[in-house]
């Protein structure tokens, strides 16, 4: 039986960052929270044979010291390296494996190797601020499960293919990690092949396809709650069907074609681009850029704070560090999170 205690997480949040509009009410920057309707589905408990599975990969991260990398970056674990191996983090790699437990231990630390050969911590707003000038990757509200719905808008392509588009996606993917609340480990991709009239093929090539879903596959497993695709003209419908033998099995499940989202979306978060939204929103680079990097680095501070506070440990609870539960997998909450909780809020 868990002895974790919930505590009442602060949604408020400075209004010239958060809700930041025009005159014409046009929202532009990131909404802070999903809807009090929107809920997540409750977690199936572990097996006793898929706790001991856990319970023996937990084991063998705990002792890792180092990160070894062919292409020159191995070294010590680093505490941020540390911080992102949480309980979640393996199980959703037993999930990925179906529970094969070595298997998860060699994937995780090939997504070790790869999170610094890529340097995924070295990717900056400043770096890839200028592939979302027009807006092509748009975090913005919550889908009635509360995931983050990330979204990708091809027809506002403004660059030429290159390895900064890809990095792109990586850093975006990682600020909607950040953004995820508790108890919530997966997003929303909605896709919208809306064409501009600057350009009409909107697809990708199939060489970078293929290399964002070796990322996404093999580097953030169980991470993709729902993907909804929307304005599918026949040159990416040509393109899906190149790259679907590349994609899991599990992942095509998930892949729902013209399909009124709104049934999945609360419409007032859903974006009024998109049939059945009524959330009225603009795409200002000037103003998004710097809220959404504002809110994240937030996230990320609180965090790293609740992190500390809980010993550093390998293996910690995702909804401890994201202010659900104020007791973490130490076996004694942090004196200071603890007169925070009993106020009502964790900071």
């Amino acid at each position: 039986m868990s002895t974790s205690r919930t505590a009442v997480a602060s949604t408020s949040a400075e209004p010239s960052i958060l809700e930041e509009k025009n005159e014409s009410s046009m929202l532009k920057t990131p909404l802070p929270t999903h809807t009090a309707s929107s809920t997540v589905p409750e977690k199936p408990a572990l097996s006793t044979e898929q706790q001991s599975k856990y319970d023996w990969l937990l084991k063998q991260v705990r002792c890792w010291t180092e990160v070894h990398s062919s292409k020159g970056k191995s070294g010590p674990l680093a505490d941020s390296e540390r911080m992102w191996l949480t309980r979640e983090c393996l199980l959703r790699y037993l999930r990925a494996t179906k529970w094969h437990e070595k298997e998860s231990e060699k994937r995780l630390l090939e997504t070790l190797a790869w999170r610094r050969e890529y340097g995924v911590a070295d990717l900056t707003a400043d770096h890839v601020g200028p592939e979302n000038a027009t807006g092509k990757q748009i975090i913005l509200g919550y889908d009635k499960q509360c995931r983050p719905c990330h979204f990708l808008n091809p027809g506002r392509q403004n660059t030429d293919v290159s390895p900064r588009q890809v990095q792109h996606l990586v850093f975006m993917l990682e600020r909607v990690l950040e953004l995820m609340p508790a108890q919530q480990e997966t997003l929303s991709l909605l896709i919208n092949f809306k064409q501009s009239k600057n350009r009409s093929n909107t697809a990708p090539g199939i060489g970078q396809g293929r290399e964002v879903l070796h990322i996404l596959q093999t580097h953030y497993p169980e991470r993709l709650g729902r993907a909804m695709i929307i304005n599918v003209p026949w040159v990416v419908w040509g393109f899906f069907k190149l790259i679907t033998p590349f994609i899991d099995p599990l992942t095509r499940e998930k892949l729902k074609f013209n399909e009124d989202m709104a049934q999945y979306v609360p419409k007032e978060q859903l974006w009024a681009e998109f049939t059945g939204g009524e959330l009225q929103f603009e795409y200002d680079h000037d103003v998004y850029w710097p809220a959404l990097q504002k809110l994240c680095a937030e996230k990320r501070a609180e965090q790293v704070k609740r992190w500390e506070a809980g010993g550093k440990q390998i293996g910690e609870k995702e909804d401890y560090l994201k202010g659900h539960d104020v007791q973490g997998v130490s076996p004694t909450p942090s004196p200071t999170l603890e007169a925070d909780a009993q106020g009502g809020v964790i900071p």
